[in-house]
């Protein structure tokens, strides 16, 4: 794990990138300030320290990324949450968006199917105050026996919208997908009207690693 240190150089940074993701158009003041709390140092190899607070996506174990700082900004804006939601996550990853997830309140459930990252990332969240429950698994099937979820975010490329995921929203609940094949893929979100009425609403491209399923190892 990285030496937990936050100097006022990256205070100084990570408020400079805050600042630019608000003239770039993300108008929620809670995210903003969420993502200002948490280091993004933290989650990233001592060899990018020097590039943590710029607005791009990096390297991190087992071929996954950290997504870039405006990606975790816009799907979190997207969410529209509010404090004691039930939230579940597909793809922890490098921690980060959980800890955003969390330090806004939410209740949050998260699932990881990489085994390094699910290992690494543990013990930073919980160095940072941090307690999500966290699943090692297929993030296609959700984790039924915690649904419904007033939320649902994921936080990697699917070719479709896995309809287990979809099976697990509550009526009035949201889900955040980027949905497509290729290099970039669009932010879908979807809201369940009633029990077989989804409103959907497409947010521009983004890139994201490919989910994985079991079919795809």
């Amino acid at each position: 794990m990285t030496n937990l240190i936050d100097t006022y150089r990256h205070k100084g940074l990570r408020k400079r990138l805050i600042d630019e993701l608000r003239e770039m158009g993300v108008k929620d003041e809670k995210v903003l300030g969420a993502m200002l709390k948490i280091p993004r140092h933290y989650f990233l190899s001592s060899a990018f320290l020097e590039f943590a607070y710029e607005n791009k996506a990096f390297s991190i174990a087992a071929g996954q990324t950290i997504s870039q700082p405006m990606t975790v900004a816009r799907q979190t804006e997207l969410l529209e949450l509010k404090a004691g939601e039930k939230v579940l996550e597909i793809g922890t990853g490098s921690g980060y968006q959980t800890c955003v997830l969390c330090e806004l309140g939410a209740r949050v459930y998260t699932i990881e199917r990489q085994k390094e990252l699910y290992d690494t990332a543990g013990p930073l969240i919980q160095a940072l105050g941090y307690r999500p429950q966290r699943f090692f698994g297929d993030g296609y099937k959700g984790k039924s026996p915690f649904a419904p979820f007033d939320k649902i975010l994921v936080t990697c490329g699917a070719p479709f919208v896995p309809e287990d995921l979809l099976a697990q929203l509550k009526i009035g609940g949201k889900m955040i997908i980027p949905v497509g094949e290729g290099n970039t893929q669009k932010m879908i979100e979807l809201v369940r009207v009633q029990d077989k009425d989804i409103l959907t609403r497409e947010h521009g491209d983004f890139a994201f690693v490919p989910m994985l399923n079991d079919k795809a190892r």
